[in-house]
């Protein structure tokens, strides 16, 4: 086995995450069905607020606020209550990628394997427990907890230390997205993996060591 580590992002990576579908969970407890256009202008103020999270610009805390603002005033309801549903909700419809628990099984005892993600808190333990993902990992690194979110080299220098400092030769970071997960990895100075299941072009710059079309594919590689 050419890698002691093997780093793996949660969301799109190891599980589903399926906002829409959890959006309309949570609000089905509360009795408002909530449609394709409210997912799409929720979207509108989501996706700048973590671009601006990843950019070290807003804080975990002030993201969960503002995206639930408008939400909360309507249902006069605290964007704490409405993200806890939410995180509740999406964790109650987790599932596992294909052929994840697999991958980790081929890999029990030939390196250890961590998480690093940008997903929050309250997801990760409870989402690990019920898939029955939680004994596979050493170490989880959660960027609401450390206070820096990937790609930020900050996140990864956290990891390492936690990880006893191993070698940077000796790690892989595996994820979906090529700018917190790959770029991020890159910059800090450790092999990347890109898992593309949407065969989406590469961006420009942006060379992982890596490229695979799922978890089946990646197993391949590493126990080859």
């Amino acid at each position: 086995m050419k890698y002691d580590w093997i780093l793996f992002d949660a969301d799109e990576t190891l599980f589903h995450f399926d906002a829409f579908q959890g959006m309309q969970l949570m609000f089905a407890r509360k009795g408002v069905d909530f449609t394709e256009q409210d997912f799409h202008h929720y979207q509108q103020v989501n996706k700048p607020l973590w671009v601006d999270y990843q950019n070290g610009t807003i804080t975990a805390a002030e993201l969960k606020h503002i995206r639930f603002e408008s939400w909360a005033q309507k249902l006069e309801t605290t964007t704490a209550e409405l993200n806890s549903a939410f995180l509740s909700a999406m964790a109650d419809i987790c599932t596992l990628l294909p052929g994840a628990k697999e991958l980790m099984e081929a890999l029990k005892g030939k390196a250890k394997l961590g998480i690093i993600t940008n997903g929050f808190t309250e997801l990760q333990d409870v989402r690990l427990t019920k898939t029955g993902m939680k004994d596979y990992f050493d170490h989880i690194v959660i960027s609401e907890e450390v206070g820096i979110a990937k790609p930020d080299a900050g996140i990864f220098a956290h990891a390492m230390t936690v990880m006893g400092n191993p070698e940077k030769a000796r790690v892989l970071m595996v994820g979906d997205n090529p700018h917190s997960d790959i770029l991020g990895g890159l910059n800090f100075g450790i092999e990347t993996c890109w898992l593309n299941v949407h065969q989406q072009p590469k961006p420009e710059g942006i060379d992982a060591h890596y490229e695979v079309r799922s978890l089946h594919e990646l197993k391949e590689i590493l126990i080859a």
